[in-house]
């Protein structure tokens, strides 16, 4: 049964309306602006915020009738707050003493409780687990935030921006770990993000807020790249392809992706064959064309038809959503170019896509 979710709250400049069904295991991302209203929404569900309305059911089970303490929901923050004084094994332990005692009181996990040890080694934890967390970098006191937050057992995690404080390179060694992460846990999360890189890399759902309202909820890759959406105005806005990792050429440095019928050439990787991936197709590096060209240097040339069309008069941009048997592809490009494709819904086109501007990530 998924997770369902409804919060209403108004106070001042923060109007509250917000309801959506979503998966009851996996990574569920809370994606808008910063006054979308995230943080309130998880903290409403967490039972740290009154809200005017809130209801929150589990695999049937209702949870917003119960305090807090009871509810079992573990929350990250996006600071960590972490006992400062207390070594890594300390702050994880005290994670541990919130959990239910008899692992009869786990379903969710089908299994025993998880344990500290197993917690560290997938959050790359285990050779800090001596050194006290005031001596931790960034990156390194988030990650046991993470971790404590999981030992506690929890039926669901909340997690607020989890990365937001973190430089380039802390966030991603920090989503690597996430990743990991994810494909263990048997619990549904919740996580507010502004990021598309964190959106494309964890995301099993999204949920799109703006303005106090859900404007959409689905999978990743169907609500990228609809032009109808605010996720194609973006300056990062790109299209999300799912598939397997299909064979690799190292000879020409590529290796090819499977999405549905096409093969979707991308710069070599270490990732396994036939394990499951994601390509992401920045939208400005897509070209369209009316017939199939020759002779160019773009190794993906993409035969699919227009679906819809969105004019930014302001801007003078267009935004295409293309259909074919793997997905959508998302094109961003000049109102004049696309007057001179004379493009409409229905229209047969090729998208062309250079290799070097597809990204292949782990699904």
């Amino acid at each position: 049964m998924p997770l369902r979710i409804s919060v209403e709250h108004r106070h001042g400049f923060l109007q509250l309306n917000v309801a959506f069904e979503a998966p009851s295991t996996g990574i569920t991302i809370l994606f808008g602006p910063s006054a979308a209203g995230t943080s309130f929404i998880l903290s409403a569900i967490a039972g740290l915020q009154r809200a005017h309305h809130v209801r929150v059911d589990l695999n049937g089970a209702p949870l917003h009738h119960l305090p807090a303490h009871r509810r079992r929901i573990g929350m990250v923050f996006p600071e960590g707050r972490l006992f400062r004084h207390l070594s890594v094994e300390d702050n994880l332990l005290f994670g541990l003493k919130r959990a239910p005692k008899a692992a009869a009181e786990i379903p969710e996990l089908g299994r025993g409780p998880l344990l500290p040890a197993e917690v560290a080694e997938l959050l790359g934890l285990h050779k800090l687990r001596g050194r006290r967390a005031a001596a931790l970098s960034s990156s390194e006191r988030q990650r046991v935030a993470i971790g404590r937050a999981v030992l506690g057992q929890p039926r669901l995690l909340l997690m607020d921006e989890p990365l937001s404080t973190l430089d380039a390179g802390q966030r991603d060694e920090t989503l690597h770990y996430l990743q990991r992460l994810r494909a263990e846990l048997p619990i549904p999360v919740l996580y507010a993000a502004h990021s598309m890189e964190e959106a494309c890399r964890l995301s099993h759902f999204m949920v799109l807020l703006e303005g106090g309202q859900v404007l959409g909820a689905g999978a990743l890759p169907e609500l990228a790249s609809r032009v109808d959406l605010p996720l194609a105005a973006r300056d990062d806005a790109a299209a999300v392809l799912v598939g397997y990792l299909h064979s690799h050429a190292p000879a020409r440095g590529l290796s090819g992706v499977s999405c549905g019928s096409v093969i979707i050439d991308v710069p070599l990787c270490d990732i396994p064959e036939e394990a499951p991936v994601r390509v992401r197709v920045p939208a400005r590096e897509v070209i369209l064309a009316l017939d199939k060209p020759a002779d160019i240097g773009a190794n993906n040339i993409i035969s699919g038809m227009v679906c819809a069309i969105r004019h930014d008069a302001a801007s003078h941009v267009a935004l295409v959503e293309v259909e074919f048997s793997g997905g959508q592809i998302l094109v961003r490009m000049a109102t004049d170019a696309a007057q001179r494709l004379r493009l409409e819904p229905g229209q047969r086109v090729f998208a062309l896509v250079k290799s070097v501007s597809a990204e292949v990530i782990s699904a």
